[in-house]
């Protein structure tokens, strides 16, 4: 997938030059779409095969599920890869990122604050793989006889941040190629620890928790699988061609993101159940794990989480476009990755690790459910057709689908239920978390009713007036 906008040089010779990626939000031209689907789900698998994957599973015994409804909680959580798969259509027709066909649904102005919260979640989730570098790399340091001292935790923070805005600056293709690679060491290294961690788990005779805690952890699953990615499922479809299966890019997402994610949050169910008294995905280790292991397994996490953070700097950076921010892409790539060393440092010296990842991927489901609903039913509406992007959008504001939006928000918080905020629906109903489904099914049928008796929106440039889908 060539990213370069230099028609001179050869298809041979851009995939051997080491380059800074040119193309922010704006369409990407036919001639530059090139690779196949499959390509596409081994760069989700690469993503989700790290260790925070691992930790989303240990926090479902966390919570007090037993076994059964944990594993039942990271079935039923991670169907939500459906929806990303379904996301990722709208880029290889729109040609554009998922917040640049979002401008499409809430239009040019309207997509602002949408997109807003999009970059809130993208900081959130660079900070919780920063947080998880640091932890390894002190974990190291430590197993070497350093002693890590504030000074040292700062100075990994700033070299970490510095470190991980590399992938990102250099754009999609050493993004996807990166996480490619990165599938086989990584699908290795957690099939060793679930061979050592096997004999280790006692599934004992815990009885099964509430229906309420079931499902905060049906939401906390789904919220970090993929109904958290859809909302940049479009960045990195957008390079595929136009003519691109339908089925085949979504089976290929969903399928690619979701087998590997659900392998891995029941190896962190296992971890979790061997050592029970772990505060943080590093921590106690050593006494599951040989030494050898735990040392090449903390260096891949780091380059892992490396990896990882590509991802969500290089999402958040077009992202910040689509806010109305006039960056270039990798000037935005780097005013994210700063503001990510500042919360870092803050969420590395304030301690409780596993209840800042709960609230916040529980807080994030506020957005993204309703936003995923109005956007996928927009979807239907126009049947997977989207004008050209370098055409243009005759409406700065969509009230049907900032309405739609807002009530759908307003649903899930409502029924949402974390350590800090319970919703009143939540608390009638026994502190059960609806949240997701709510927020989904609010969004939709809200949006769908203020739809009904409009056209399909147009599919022909020449139907649009010259405000540019770009920022």
């Amino acid at each position: 997938m060539t990213t370069v906008d230099d028609e001179s040089i050869s298809s041979t010779d851009r995939k051997k030059r080491v380059t800074v990626e040119q193309r922010g939000i704006e369409y990407i031209p036919h001639e530059e779409r090139h690779g196949r689907t499959w390509h596409l789900g081994a760069m989700w698998s690469g993503l989700v095969l790290n260790v925070l994957t691992v930790v989303y599973g240990t926090i479902l015994v966390q919570l007090g599920l037993n076994w059964w409804q944990a594993l039942l909680a990271i079935v039923l959580g991670n169907l939500s890869w459906i929806l990303t798969g379904l996301v990722s259509l709208a880029g290889p027709a729109a040609g554009t990122t998922t917040f640049g066909a979002s401008q499409l649904v809430f239009g040019r102005l309207g997509v602002r604050p949408v997109a807003a919260f999009n970059w809130l979640m993208m900081i959130g989730y660079e900070v919780l793989d920063l947080v998880v570098m640091v932890l390894a790399a002190g974990e190291l340091l430590r197993m070497a006889g350093v002693t890590v001292s504030t000074p040292v935790q700062f100075v990994l923070v700033i070299g970490l941040s510095v470190l991980q805005a590399v992938l990102p600056l250099l754009g999609h293709h050493a993004v996807t190629k990166v996480l490619r690679m990165l599938v086989i060491p990584f699908a290795a290294i957690f099939l060793i620890m679930a061979f050592l961690v096997v004999d280790k788990v006692h599934l004992g005779h815990q009885g099964p928790s509430s229906i309420a805690v079931f499902l905060s952890g049906i939401a906390l699953v789904a919220s970090s699988s993929g109904l958290g990615w859809a909302s940049s499922a479009a960045d990195y479809s957008r390079y595929l061609p136009p003519a691109t299966g339908r089925l085949s890019l979504t089976s290929a997402v969903a399928l690619g993101g979701a087998i590997p994610q659900m392998l891995l949050m029941v190896l962190g169910v296992a971890i979790a159940l061997a050592m029970p008294d772990s505060t943080d995905p590093v921590s106690g280790l050593s006494a599951v794990f040989p030494t050898w292991l735990v040392v090449i397994y903390l260096l891949l996490v780091i380059v892992q989480m490396v990896s990882l953070n590509a991802v969500d700097l290089y999402s958040s950076g077009v992202t910040l476009q689509a806010c109305g921010v006039r960056l270039r892409r990798w000037q935005a790539v780097m005013i994210d990755g700063i503001l990510c060393g500042v919360v870092g440092l803050a969420v590395v010296f304030a301690g409780d690790f596993y209840t800042f990842v709960s609230n916040f991927l529980l807080f994030m489901i506020v957005w993204f459910a309703p936003w995923s609903a109005v956007f996928l039913v927009d979807m239907w509406r126009r049947r997977g057709r989207y004008p050209d992007a370098t055409a243009s959008l005759r409406r700065s504001w969509s009230p049907p689908a900032l309405s739609a939006q807002s009530i759908g928000m307003v649903a899930s918080l409502v029924c949402i239920n974390t350590s800090v905020f319970t919703g009143p629906v939540a608390t009638a109903l026994g502190d059960a978390d609806l949240s997701v489904v709510a927020g989904l099914l609010v969004g939709g049928i809200a949006y769908g009713a203020f739809t009904s008796r409009m056209r399909t929106p147009p599919t022909d440039p020449a139907t649009t007036d010259d405000v540019p889908i770009a920022s």
